[in-house]
């Protein structure tokens, strides 16, 4: 059985796990969903567990209360809603890349240009929004990244790589190299990614670092597969030639 909590006194990503790691000792809970924005907690049970057992697990600064829904359909489209107001910023970032990248590339039309301008410009606004927080940002990504998990160093790092690659297919520099390493470090951040999504939790995607907050959806997982085909058709290319 499900049951949707509300959850006060959470004011970032190291709360939300601190809620989730407290709840999830306790015996016949399936599974945790947290949800930082929405400060509420959707937990699965075996048999029912009273407020006050729940609470007694969590630090003090939280506090745990039921929610009751008015309307559950009414509820999920509400839900849907806030989720595309909240990417929106990621749509038209992306779309306006795409819009330079053809400009770049119309005249005569270059498919291979196209592709490497715009996995450059990708890299290099995506990067600069990360920089703006960058520990911010490694906070967030080690919420799902495996290799930041494992290596803290490498959230702070992972800006800068980025600025590199960037730079690399902007100025068709060793784009073999750039392709390579983008097929292991989108690889490694979408193996994360997927997890997170089947695992259904409620996570910030630190793509666009701090500055815009954004929910961890499929759309994540759609821009990471977009870099990775395009990197492969380019490495096919790069070795037919």
């Amino acid at each position: 059985m499900k049951h949707t909590y509300n959850v006060s006194g959470m004011t970032c990503n190291g709360c939300k796990s601190s809620v989730e790691e407290s709840l999830s000792v306790l015996p016949n809970i399936e599974n945790i969903s947290v949800n930082l924005e929405a400060k509420e907690a959707i937990i699965s049970m075996k048999t029912h567990l009273d407020l006050k057992t729940l609470q007694n697990v969590l630090s003090d600064k939280f506090k745990i209360s039921e929610k009751i829904e008015a309307n559950s359909f009414n509820s999920t489209e509400t839900k849907s809603q806030s989720e595309l107001k909240q990417l929106f910023p990621l749509f038209l970032i992306i779309s306006y890349l795409i819009i330079a990248a053809l400009l770049l590339n119309r005249n005569p039309w270059d498919t291979s240009g196209f592709m490497l301008d715009f996995m450059g410009l990708f890299y290099i606004v995506f990067s600069f929004f990360k920089l703006l927080d960058l520990k911010g940002f490694s906070n967030s990504f080690k919420m799902y990244d495996p290799l930041t998990k494992a290596i803290p160093a490498y959230g702070w790092v992972y800006p800068f790589i980025e600025v590199a690659l960037g730079l690399m297919f902007l100025f068709r520099f060793q784009t073999d190299i750039a392709l390579i390493v983008t097929l292991i470090v989108l690889g490694i951040t979408t193996f994360g990614v997927t997890k997170t999504l089947l695992n259904k939790k409620s996570i910030q995607c630190a793509c666009l670092g701090t500055a815009l907050k954004l929910p961890m959806t499929k759309a994540t997982f759609i821009e990471n597969t977009i870099m990775i085909t395009m990197a492969i058709i380019m490495l096919f290319k790069t070795m037919s030639l």
